[in-house]
């Protein structure tokens, strides 16, 4: 009896007790109606025959969903492939929402994004559709898309445009369109470049001429300071002995005007110019 009572305990043990994941959501239900949502992981347990454990993903999802239609502000028809990345946020207002099942939960999901992205399209033309950043064009959808989700228990966590297909007929054009205006854009580049070049080129010759200006007057100062020192030293020189003084310029006068062999000069020989030679000769 001992035994059998041992078994019959922990036939019941085993049908009460159940376990939640660190992966997992779990509801307990009461003959169908919920009971509690907000279990931690680790052991529970339940009363069997009155209550049932339904166990949902807790991880993210992502669902990838086909080529949809969408009209620009011109009318025009792109083809567009895009994903969506979600978790459960509330799992007992998920589960009311769409009974537990994750296909209900995904195409209720996917109707929400496709309005979403069916109203970003309609407000831009082919060309900005092509030309935005994906990140801008997405996070417009999603913050769309968010309004929308907060029944379902469901949290949006990511929306992601994969592909974008122009239609034939309007695709070269698009790209037409786009070329010519980054060529506008690179020879506005470029102008504003040489523009600034110039501005340049035309400061540094301003510098330059400043610089040369000072540099000139510096030197007509200092070799004024020269003239000046040199005219006081040969006063200088004067006043002490005038005849020697008088002998040291015609020197100098000799050296300057005979030094080479090309100078020719017509003089008296009675000339001041060869007093001292004259002397010497005499001598």
């Amino acid at each position: 009896m001992v035994l059998i009572a041992g078994i019959v305990a922990a036939m019941l043990v085993s049908m009460a007790a159940f376990t939640v994941r660190e992966t997992d959501l779990a509801i307990k239900f009461r003959f169908g109606e919920i009971v509690r949502s907000d279990y931690a992981p680790g052991l529970h347990f339940m009363l069997p025959m009155v209550n049932n454990i339904r166990k949902f993903e807790r991880r993210i999802v992502t669902r990838n969903y086909p080529s949809e239609q969408f009209l620009t502000s011109e009318g025009k028809i792109l083809r567009i492939d895009f994903y969506i990345k979600w978790r459960i946020a509330d799992v007992a207002n998920y589960y009311r929402a769409t009974g537990g099942d994750e296909e209900v939960a995904a195409g209720r999901l996917g109707s929400i994004v496709k309005d979403g992205i069916k109203g970003v399209i309609a407000r831009r033309t082919i060309q900005q559709v092509v030309a935005a950043e994906r990140t801008e064009f997405t996070g417009e959808i999603l913050k769309i898309a968010e309004a929308n989700t907060a029944g379902l228990g469901l949290q949006l966590v990511d929306v992601r445009v994969k592909k974008i297909d122009l239609p034939e007929e309007v695709s070269e054009s698009v790209f037409s369109r786009m070329r010519q205006d980054f060529d506008r854009q690179a020879k506005r580049l470029r102008a504003e470049g040489e523009e600034n070049g110039e501005k340049l080129r035309a400061e540094a010759d301003r510098e330059r001429t400043e610089l040369l200006a000072e540099a000139y007057r510096q030197a007509e100062i200092i070799r004024g300071e020269g003239d000046a020192k040199a005219a006081e030293v040969y006063a200088a020189a004067y006043a002490r002995n005038p005849e020697f003084y008088s002998f040291f310029r015609s020197l100098q006068a000799y050296q300057e005007s005979l030094g080479t062999d090309s100078d020719v000069l017509v003089i008296s020989p009675d000339s001041d110019f060869f007093k001292y030679l004259n002397r010497s000769g005499r001598r």
